[in-house]
C-alpha cells in the first residue's frame, strides 16, 4: 500500500487548465482515469488526509503510485479523451458498465452488393445499419417475416446465395414473395438496394409515408378493376400495420429519443434505457455495474452516455437524450453528443408530460433490474470471498490470491502441442489476459517438460517487463527514484504477476511449475496442481495431496478455473489441427498468396478441374506467367489424391467439383 504524499507532484507544477489525469500503480498499469475543467483544483482533491477521503478513494490512491496528466483545450476534448483512455486502458477503479454483448439486434448489412436482412449480436460493425436492441431474438424474426411482404430483401447467408446463383434456382423464399431472389437476377443490384434502404427507413420511424404510398396504390389498383393487385396492396398494409403494433406508441410526436433512468445504491448501480424512434419504443437495454469510485447520479449518467455514444455516429445517436440528472459539464456533454451526431442533440431532463411518464417507467425497469441483480448475485460476493479465503487457508498462502493464472497442455497423439493461460482475478475471469502458446522447444508428447517450458516462458516475460520499467532496482531512504521510462499504460502481456500458479494435473507437473520458477529466481508465487482422476489438491515437495472437502466453494473455484483453461487449450490445438488438415497442394507454390489461390479456384470451379487443366489455360488466369503456372502444375501433379470426402447426412461420396458419386 502506498502512501499519497510519495508520489504526490509539488506545488505549482499541476497546471490550472481542463485535462484528464491518469493514476498508475507500481507495475505502471494504469487504474484510474479522469477529467477536470481544472487539473491542479481536481487533483488536489485526492491528496487530503486519507480520513477525509470517500473509502473508495482512498482504496485507488493508495493502490497507485504515480499520477500524470495530459492538458487539453476544451472540456469537450477532455470528455472524449477520457473515454478513449478507459476503453483502452480498462483501469480496475473506473466505472464501468458490463453491457450485456448477447443482445440481438435487427441488422441490414448495407457494407455488401446485395444487403441481407439477419439478427446480429455482439460489437457493430462498420457499414451495418442497426435496428434494437431486442428482448428476444424470435420478436426480431416475427417482425422480420412480416415486413418481407412489402420489402423482399434477401435474408439468406452467404453460402446460400452462392448455391442459388450457381443452381439458378432461388431458395423458398424467392418462390413465396418474401425475397426478391436477386441472386438469379429477377432484380439488379441496384434495385434491391433501394429495397433495403426502404426496409431501413421504415424501420428508423419513418412510417406514415409507405402506409400513405400503399393505400394510394391500393385505391388506384380498385378503380382499375385490378382487384387482386388491390387485396394484395391491402394485405401489405395490413403487415406494416401489425409490424408496427408490436411496438406500441409511447410518445404522440413522433419523437427520436433515447431515454435513460437510474437505480443506485451505495455497491452497485442499474441503467435502463429506452430507445424511441417515431414514437415507439423500438429497443431496450440494461447494464449494471460496480460502484468502484466515488460517484453521484450525475457521473453515473455521464458515463452512460460515454458507454452508450462513445463509438456510435449519425442517426444512432438520437436528436433528443432524456436523463434523470445533467452530468456535472452538460454543456460539453451535449456539444459532445452533437458532434457524433453531425447535428445538435439535445440532453435534458423531463419535467412534465408524456416523456416524464415514460421516464418514470424506465426508471422502475431500472429498479426492478437492480433488485433482480442484486438478489442473484448477493450470495456470488460472498462465495467469491468465502472461496478465496478458503483455497488461502488449505494452500497456506499469507492473503486470498487475488490474481490465479492456470495453465494445461493439450495435444493430440502427440501433434500439435500447445498450451493454455487463462487467469481468474477476484474470483471472476479476465478473458482480455487469456494466452495461448505453441510448444517449441522440443517435439513429442511430454507434458512436464511442455509445463516447465510454459511457465519458463511466461514468467520470463514477466521479468523482462518488471525490468524494463525499472522496478528491479532498490531506492535508498530518503533519495528520490528514477524516472520510469515512457509508458502508455496499455495492459501488458504477461506484465502483471499472480498470488497463485495452478497447473493441470499432479505431482509431476507441479515440480516443473515450481522448478520452472526456482530457476527464475521467483519465491513469492505459489503454485498448486488440480488432479481430475480424484480431484486432489498437489503441492510442491509434499508426498501427500490437500485434499478439500466435495462442498468446498474453494475445489469448486480451482475447479472451475482448471476446467476454463482445458477448454481453452482444447479450442486452441483443436484450431491448429484443422489448419493443418485443410492443407492444399497450392501452398507447395513458392510465392503464391492467398488471393492468387482463390483467383485460381474461382476461375476454374474446383482443384479437380485446375488438376487437369494445361499450362496454357492456366495463363490465361489474370495475374498468372508461364513460369508460376508451371510450378502450379508440377505442385498439383506431385500431390497425393485426396481422400474422398463423405456426406455424413445421406452417406454419399462427394466429388471435389462438388458433384456426388453413388
Amino acid at each position: 500500500m502506498a502512501d499519497p504524499s510519495s508520489y504526490r507532484p509539488k506545488p505549482g507544477q499541476i497546471p490550472d487548465s481542463p485535462g484528464v489525469y491518469k493514476f498508475r500503480d507500481e507495475h505502471r498499469r494504469v487504474i484510474y482515469v479522469g477529467k477536470a475543467k481544472s487539473l491542479r483544483q481536481r487533483l488536489a482533491n485526492y491528496f487530503q488526509p486519507l480520513t477525509s477521503l470517500h473509502p473508495r478513494t482512498a482504496t485507488m490512491v493508495t493502490t497507485a503510485a504515480s499520477v500524470e496528466w495530459t492538458v487539453v483545450s476544451t472540456e469537450v476534448e477532455a470528455l472524449q479523451l477520457e473515454y478513449s483512455w478507459i476503453k483502452e486502458f480498462d483501469p480496475r477503479f473506473n466505472v464501468k458498465y458490463r453491457d450485456d454483448k448477447s443482445y440481438p439486434y435487427l441488422a441490414v448489412t448495407m457494407n455488401e452488393e446485395f444487403p441481407r436482412v439477419q439478427v446480429m449480436r455482439g460489437h457493430k460493425k462498420k457499414g451495418v445499419r442497426y435496428f434494437g436492441p431486442y428482448a428476444h431474438a424470435w420478436a426480431i424474426r416475427e417482425t422480420v417475416d412480416l415486413m418481407l411482404r412489402v420489402f423482399p430483401v434477401r435474408t439468406c447467408s452467404a453460402g446460400v446465395f452462392r448455391n442459388a446463383a450457381s443452381a439458378g434456382r432461388p431458395c423458398l423464399l424467392g418462390y413465396i414473395g418474401k425475397c426478391s431472389a436477386p441472386c438469379v437476377g429477377r432484380v439488379t443490384a441496384e434495385e434491391h438496394r433501394e429495397l433495403a434502404d426502404d426496409f431501413c427507413d421504415f424501420m428508423a420511424g419513418r412510417t406514415g409515408t409507405y402506409i400513405r404510398r400503399l393505400e394510394k396504390q391500393m385505391m388506384v389498383a380498385a378503380e382499375d378493376m385490378e382487384y387482386e393487385k388491390a387485396a394484395r396492396l391491402r394485405d401489405d398494409i395490413e403487415a406494416l400495420r401489425r409490424a408496427m403494433e408490436k411496438s406500441a406508441v409511447v410518445l404522440a410526436d413522433a419523437t427520436d429519443a433515447d431515454l435513460i433512468a437510474l437505480a443506485e445504491d451505495e455497491l452497485e448501480a442499474a441503467v435502463q434505457i429506452f430507445h424511441v424512434r417515431g414514437g415507439r419504443v423500438r429497443g431496450q437495454r440494461g447494464w449494471v455495474t460496480d460502484k468502484v469510485e466515488a460517484v453521484d447520479t450525475a457521473g453515473l449518467v455521464e458515463h452512460a452516455l460515454q458507454q452508450l455514444y462513445g463509438e456510435e455516429s449519425g442517426e444512432a445517436v438520437p436528436k433528443e437524450v432524456l436523463v434523470p440528472a445533467l452530468p456535472e459539464d452538460a454543456e460539453s456533454v451535449s456539444a459532445w453528443l452533437s458532434d457524433r451526431r453531425g447535428s445538435l442533440v439535445s440532453l435534458r431532463v423531463p419535467q412534465r408530460g408524456d416523456k416524464k411518464d415514460l421516464m418514470e417507467t424506465v426508471a422502475r425497469n431500472a429498479q426492478q433490474a437492480l433488485v433482480l441483480h442484486k438478489t442473484k448475485r448477493a450470495s456470488d460476493l460472498t462465495t467469491r470471498s468465502r472461496a478465496l479465503e478458503e483455497i488461502a487457508e488449505a494452500l497456506d498462502l499469507d492473503s486470498a490470491p487475488l490474481r490465479i493464472e492456470c495453465f494445461d497442455i493439450s495435444h493430440l497423439q502427440g501433434e500439435d502441442v500447445v498450451a493454455s493461460m487463462v487467469v481468474f482475478e477476484d474470483g471472476l475471469p479476465r478473458k482480455s489476459e487469456y494466452r495461448r502458446f505453441q510448444i517449441k522447444g522440443f517435439e513429442g508428447q511430454d507434458d512436464v517438460r511442455s509445463m516447465h517450458e510454459v511457465i519458463s516462458r511466461r514468467f520470463k516475460r514477466y521479468l523482462a517487463e518488471k525490468d524494463r520499467t525499472g522496478e528491479w532496482e532498490p531506492v535508498a531512504e530518503g533519495e528520490v527514484p528514477a524516472e520510469a521510462p515512457e509508458d502508455d499504460g496499455r495492459p501488458k502481456r504477461f506484465a502483471y504477476p499472480p498470488q497463485l500458479v495452478v497447473v493441470d494435473g499432479g505431482q509431476p507437473q507441479v515440480a516443473a511449475a515450481r522448478r520452472a520458477l526456482d530457476e527464475l529466481g521467483i519465491d513469492d508465487v505459489a503454485v498448486c496442481g488440480l488432479a481430475k482422476r480424484l480431484e486432489e489438491v498437489w503441492l510442491p515437495g509434499d508426498d501427500d495431496p490437500v485434499v478439500l472437502p466435495r462442498s468446498s466453494e474453494g475445489l469448486y473455484l480451482l475447479q472451475r478455473v482448471r476446467d476454463t483453461a482445458h477448454d481453452f487449450a482444447i479450442r486452441y490445438q483443436r484450431s491448429k489441427r484443422t489448419k493443418r488438415i485443410r492443407t492444399s497442394p497450392l501452398d507447395a507454390v513458392p510465392g503464391l498468396g492467398e488471393s492468387r489461390k482463390q483467383a485460381l479456384i474461382k476461375h476454374f470451379g474446383s482443384v479437380k478441374r485446375l488438376k487437369q487443366a494445361t499450362i496454357e489455360q492456366i495463363c490465361e488466369v489474370p495475374g498468372f506467367g508461364r513460369k508460376t503456372a508451371e510450378a502450379v502444375a508440377v505442385a498439383l501433379a506431385q500431390a497425393a489424391p485426396a481422400a474422398p470426402a463423405v456426406n455424413t447426412a445421406t452417406g454419399e461420396i462427394m466429388e471435389d467439383d462438388g458433384g456426388t458419386t453413388a
